[in-house]
């Protein structure tokens, strides 16, 4: 029969218990051991959810960050945190924070209480919404074994009579996701590194453990031959050790790489096997007759329902073929996906047969398997079960509405393009601002505090009566304004306290979505994320911010930005249907926005962003494949921008991902400015400039805002006058790097009260 597994699982729990553990911890509310013990009550319920699989994955937990717990398996932290004492030995709880957050000097008790430890550099896990911290290395750098934690998530996992498969990010993926800090070749380090996942192996084989699951997800992209030798030399040094090895793809096609990932002496291979049945065929043909083949055949990417009938119509003469050496699994880990279906009460009905979260995908998985394993009669109830809810969805008239797709088919090429080039709209813009150098704002939302999520659910629950609720939130709009006016920010912001969340917050007034009440995926550490469901086509039937802003204006005579969230960012934000083209759903939200652009302008909002943080992270994994994506989500940006007068200054705002190499992309956005995360990454960003002359204005975040440090001025004066160097001062910004919600009050107004002392010190110094 085949054997079904599980490449990971999502570790924030049903009801976010580990998010509400871990902000107890940092708070200084609990301790270590009670930290330790929600991870390890998780880890049970997450275990006993898989308790039908043949093999249960350990090492899929973490607090934060799995490629940050690899840093810390393979002793490889980055340089600026070795001046504390003990840092490489010791590996506690507050080391890890440590590098995943930062920490400011008034918590320093070691020689490093001169300066800030600044947290590590975070950006986007391939191509999907999950941050990683991202791996340090030097030409110096130094590899040792620290096992304890995965080792005690094995025990803990064996103590419970599971049959462990522990998971392991692979060598070369860990070299390739990291950056080297001096130039170095991180190829170079492959020898010492192997030194240490071989003592990892050996432990693990003598450990009794049986299989070992290492994740190669480098495969699905393009390799230099350079990387595809790493490959060969790493799997040939590491055969020899006595446990076996699943080295496991997902997230895509093997396409060139696919014979180097049969030819690899492992004991099995795992491929995504999601609208990719001829590469299996191939897979199956070149597959050695000793080795394993797991197949992903259950999305863990998105949450509709699998067509099982069709899935097992495919799978019947693969298994006849291989009997034994089938192995079924979901595509990835299921991480990126919502715990339990189960725990909605409130989804409509009918929106809900066509689920799946993360438990009932490995519900799945055992129909499938059962079926395989004893005929389509044992489960003909369920196989017809989800029959019936595949022809409810593919036939439901709520999905398709002929007027958005006619004017979809409308679109005109005068509809993408501003009116005039960005140089004549600087000009006017200026004289309609009359903004100093070095003008100064932040990404949008203000602190989040407790009392207005509160007010929010009851006014949801019905608790609240409307009035009192937009009372309450207008006094919340009030108070952002009046902080803004008193630390002398030059363009300002509503705060959004009305807004639970910038992609839920629209999709709860675009018609076309649906939501969920506890469909949490993790993005990264204690931040969680509740994606909308889109299930059918988009439109807007009423104006959705222009209320609030307008209010906000009201308020102050400075500029007021109107704050909206992208086309491209929604879409890769929220759970999207499958039934077509992601570009087509794309320009439909485009058009929604672009009504929404137009009506403030109307309402006399002159200035307008439009963030499109997810721009990167829907890139294909393959550059060959750039061009056609960058296309239609660059047109789609533009067709919700461009509509408006000259004298309309429109931004955007990016966070936390890699853009050196589509800035000329970025650059045809054409919006009048830009902000952009950089101060995690000291102004890295900023090299592309040597090369490429950006055209329009750009603010470079100078306040990491996903940590609790509060920067100095002369910190930020520094970033900023690095950014001088390549982007002329008259058309630089200065602000954070991404929206203020996360942060308390006490920390963002000695941070932003900082930044604007630094723009002034900077405006003083240009006027000399």
């Amino acid at each position: 029969m085949p054997t079904i597994h599980n490449l990971g699982f999502p570790r924030i729990g049903k009801k976010r218990e580990l998010k509400f553990a871990l902000e107890k911890y940092w708070q200084g509310h609990s301790s270590q051991p009670e930290l330790e013990e929600v991870a390890a009550q998780l880890r049970r319920q997450h275990w006993a959810e898989q308790k039908h699989l043949d093999f249960v994955p350990a090492g899929d937990f973490s607090f934060y960050d799995q490629v940050l717990d690899s840093s810390f398996l393979l002793g490889n932290i980055p340089d600026q945190f070795k001046c504390v004492e003990d840092f490489n030995t010791s590996h506690s709880l507050d080391q890890y924070f440590t590098v995943a957050r930062g920490r400011s000097f008034e918590d320093h008790d070691s020689g490093c209480r001169h300066q800030d430890l600044s947290a590590g550099e975070m950006t986007k896990w391939f191509d999907t919404n999950y941050h990683y911290i991202v791996p340090e290395f030097r030409t110096n750098t130094h590899f040792s074994l620290n096992p304890q934690r995965l080792l005690a998530q094995i025990e803990q996992a064996k103590k419970q009579n599971y049959r462990v498969k522990p998971v392991i990010i692979g060598p070369i993926t860990y070299l390739w996701l990291g950056k080297s800090r001096d130039k170095s070749d991180r190829i170079e380090l492959l020898e010492s590194l192997l030194d240490v996942y071989s003592e990892l192996l050996q432990l693990l084989s003598e450990q009794g453990i049986e299989w070992v699951q290492i994740d190669e997800p480098v495969l699905v992209t393009e390799l230099s031959e350079q990387w595809r030798h790493a490959l060969r030399t790493a799997y040939y040094r590491l055969q020899n050790i006595p446990v076996k090895i699943l080295l496991t793809t997902y997230f895509g096609k093997l396409q060139e790489n696919l014979r180097l990932a049969c030819e690899l002496p492992v004991d099995g291979l795992h491929i995504n096997a999601l609208d990719n049945e001829q590469e299996v065929a191939k897979v199956i043909d070149w597959l050695p007759s000793q080795k394993v083949l797991s197949l992903g055949i259950i999305n863990g990417r998105n949450i509709w329902k699998s067509d099982l009938n069709h899935l097992l119509k495919w799978l019947k003469p693969v298994y006849e073929r291989l009997q034994e050496r089938l192995w079924l699994a979901p595509s990835c880990s299921l991480l990126h996906v919502p715990v339990d279906l189960n725990s909605e009460q409130k989804l409509d009905a009918e929106i809900k047969d066509w689920l799946s979260f993360a438990v009932q995908k490995l519900q799945e998985l055992d129909v499938i398997n059962q079926a395989l394993t004893h005929g389509a009669d044992k489960v003909k109830q369920e196989l017809e079960e989800n029959k019936r809810c595949i022809v409810s969805r593919q036939q439901s008239e709520r999905i398709h509405k002929p007027q958005v797709k006619s004017r979809v088919a409308s679109i005109t090429d005068d509809m993408v393009n501003r009116k005039s080039p960005y140089t004549v709209r600087a000009e006017v813009q200026q004289k309609r601002f009359k903004l100093p150098v070095y003008p100064t704002t932040t990404i949008g939302s203000f602190p989040q505090t407790g009392d207005i999520r509160q007010v929010r659910r009851q006014y949801r629950n019905g608790q609240l009566a409307e009035t009192d609720y937009l009372k309450i939130i207008q006094q919340e709009v009030k108070r952002s304004i009046n902080e803004q006016e008193k630390l002398g920010l030059d363009v300002l912001v509503h705060g959004e306290a009305e807004r639970n969340d910038m992609v839920e917050y629209f999709g709860e007034l675009l018609d076309g979505f649906d939501f969920s009440q506890f469909g949490w995926v993790q993005s990264y550490g204690s931040r969680c994320v509740k994606p909308p469901i889109l299930f059918g086509d988009i439109s807007r039937s009423e104006t959705m911010t222009v209320e609030w802003i307008k209010y906000a204006q009201s308020l102050t005579d400075k500029p007021m930005k109107g704050m909206l969230t992208g086309p491209v960012t929604i879409l890769n934000w929220s759970f999207v249907r499958d039934d077509q083209s992601r570009a087509e759903t794309c320009f439909q939200i485009a058009l929604a926005i672009r009504d929404e652009v137009l009506d403030l302008e109307q309402a006399g909002i002159s200035i307008i962003q439009i963030d499109e943080a997810a721009l990167r992270e829907g890139l294909p994994l393959r550059k060959s494949q750039w061009n056609d994506y960058l296309d239609w989500a660059i047109k789609a940006f533009r067709i919700a921008a461009n509509g408006v007068q000259d004298e309309t200054q429109i931004h955007t705002h990016m966070c936390y991902s890699e853009f050196n190499d589509i800035i000329e992309a970025i650059a045809g956005m054409d919006a009048d400015v830009i902000t952009i995360e950089t101060s995690r990454s000291d102004m890295e960003l900023l090299d592309v400039f040597d090369k490429f002359q950006y055209p329009n204005e750009i603010g470079p975040g100078v306040y990491d805002i996903h940590s609790p440090n509060i920067p100095s001025v002369a910190a930020m004066v520094e970033l900023l006058q690095k950014a001088s160097i390549r982007i002329p001062a008259q058309r630089l910004w200065v602000n954070p790097d991404c929206g203020l919600k996360t942060r308390q009050w006490d920390e963002v107004r000695p941070a932003l009260s900082n930044m604007i002392e630094a723009a002034r010190q900077l405006r003083t110094a240009f006027q000399v």
